[in-house]
């Protein structure tokens, strides 16, 4: 569902045998006349994350004979400019596959930035974890009416990373389980992320949950704000186990990229997401 106040472009149709619609906004800023190869070969070229899609995906695409572009939907504040474009291809077979393109300012120096997803709900829930930015002269008080400084911050973060998360049902949805676990384990950058023994268990996946189970912003070295958020993705195995990878997302990093790290249990993500908070 769109998000509110969204509002859907006209298509653009373009077909590989030389003949072509434009039945999109004038000031669509897409060449209505370019080849689907070329472009595909420019949407893959400017998304941050390409390599995450699966080769079976990249490998279809090759075969693709014609392409419609819409926009799907937007949001725009003081802080934050996001769309999400639904690109569709008719492949050769005349079977047809969507790739969902999220465009956002949240980056480093607000620069556009563009990711592409083969689901819709992947493409939601990144968008769900883009920063709204800082509230302008927040504050917080204790219960005696003194207001929260920068070692209090700290020490409510700890707090709240010994939370436990509230029990809830497991609701597994077979989507791709296993590529999906493939894809977590590969952006980990930790020296200490899951080995091979866990990659192959999770070959078995054939469902996934994904939980997000902490978010927040504190400030770190040099004085500026970083953002942690952690998730647990929930997988379900063909032999009826269920394994658990903790992702930790964050820009605790000396030039404020975005950074995940995954690890095999709870108590590991969440203390090293103390460890990166502490580093002044």
């Amino acid at each position: 569902m769109s998000d509110p106040g969204t509002t859907l472009s006209k298509h653009q149709v373009t077909c590989g045998d030389g003949l072509e619609t434009l039945l999109n906004d004038p000031q669509d800023p897409h060449d209505p006349y370019e080849t689907t190869e070329t472009h595909l070969e420019r949407l893959l070229g400017r998304a941050l994350n390409s390599f995450d899609l699966p080769d079976s995906t990249v490998e279809r695409l090759g075969t693709a004979l014609a392409h419609s572009s819409a926009l799907h939907s937007s949001h725009h504040s003081a802080s934050l400019h996001r769309t999400t474009h639904r690109h569709t291809y008719l492949l050769a077979d005349g079977s047809a596959l969507s790739l969902w393109e999220l465009v956002h300012n949240a980056g480093r120096d607000g620069a556009e930035q563009h990711e592409l997803y083969t689901e819709e709900s992947e493409a939601r829930l990144a968008a769900s974890r883009l920063p709204a930015g800082p509230l302008p002269g927040w504050t917080a008080e204790r219960a005696d009416g003194r207001v929260l400084g920068e070692d209090d911050d700290l020490e409510l973060l700890s707090a709240l990373l010994a939370r436990p998360i509230p029990a809830q049902p497991r609701m597994y949805v077979p989507d791709n389980s296993a590529d999906h676990a493939r894809r977590v384990l590969r952006r980990a950058e930790n020296a200490d992320r899951p080995g091979e023994r866990t990659a192959r268990r999770l070959r078995l996946a054939f469902a996934h949950h994904i939980t997000q189970a902490f978010g927040r912003h504190c400030p770190v070295e040099g004085g500026r704000d970083a953002g942690f958020t952690l998730y647990e993705h929930q997988f379900l195995l063909l032999d009826g186990s269920e394994v658990s990878l903790w992702e930790v997302e964050h820009t605790a990093t000396p030039d404020g990229r975005h950074m995940c790290e995954v690890y095999e249990d709870e108590h590991a993500a969440r203390g090293a997401m103390e460890s990166r908070s502490r580093v002044r």
